[in-house]
């Protein structure tokens, strides 16, 4: 069972969490997160780009001059691809679906994955309560440097605090996010994660049938 030492905003250590080994004691797949993150950056993707074809052109009903005659090669309408301002051949169309289809044994188990990488790597960071009486940025950023934060940073909490995401929103190199909102390609965003106690348990608890 993976053990933990949870922090106090004075960079003291306080106690140790013992963590769930089927949450966080999971041997890594590359192949597997990769896959899993790949599939959540193509599912947020939105196709804007479209392209008209020939028959979605308005115009172009009148042949441009005579079938023969004229020297010039045949043509039908202006509204054909070789022309400017023709339909276009094979172009992106707003109908094309780039979502992929996840297992969900399979991101859960990605998540832990990455989780439990962080835990073996001591990136993973527990911080006993945030509190929120002065709710000022620069007072979160004390607190990174005394607390084992990294270079990026991603806090997690167990509901939404609008109070605490006032006091992180100007800081460059972290972000906020709930136990209900944690996200594989943040946590493969950020190197160090860190939890606010409470959200172990809320964590495990929405994870507990995994």
């Amino acid at each position: 069972m993976p053990s933990v030492k949870v922090y106090n905003i004075k960079g003291e250590v306080v106690s140790q969490a013992d963590l769930s080994d089927s949450h966080f004691g999971v041997k890594p797949s590359t192949s597997l997160i990769h896959s899993v993150v790949m599939a959540q950056e193509a599912n947020k993707r939105t196709n804007k780009a479209s392209t008209k074809t020939r028959g979605e052109i308005a115009g172009g009903g009148k042949k441009p001059w005579k079938q023969k005659g004229t020297g010039r090669a045949r043509q039908g309408s202006i509204r054909s691809p070789q022309w400017v301002g023709g339909g276009i051949v094979f172009g992106p169309r707003k109908e094309r679906d780039y979502s992929v289809k996840i297992n969900r044994k399979a991101k859960r188990s990605a998540l832990f994955m990455v989780l439990s990488d962080r835990v073996a790597h001591d990136k993973l960071v527990i911080v006993d309560k945030f509190p929120t009486e002065e709710p000022k940025t620069k007072v979160f950023a004390g607190w990174t440097k005394k607390l084992p934060f990294g270079r990026k940073s991603l806090v997690v909490i167990p509901s939404s605090n609008p109070t605490l995401l006032r006091m992180v929103r100007n800081l460059q190199n972290i972000q906020l996010v709930t136990v209900n909102t944690l996200h594989l390609a943040d946590l493969v965003k950020y190197p160090t994660v860190v939890f606010e106690q409470p959200s172990l348990a809320a964590f495990e608890a929405l994870y507990k049938q995994a």
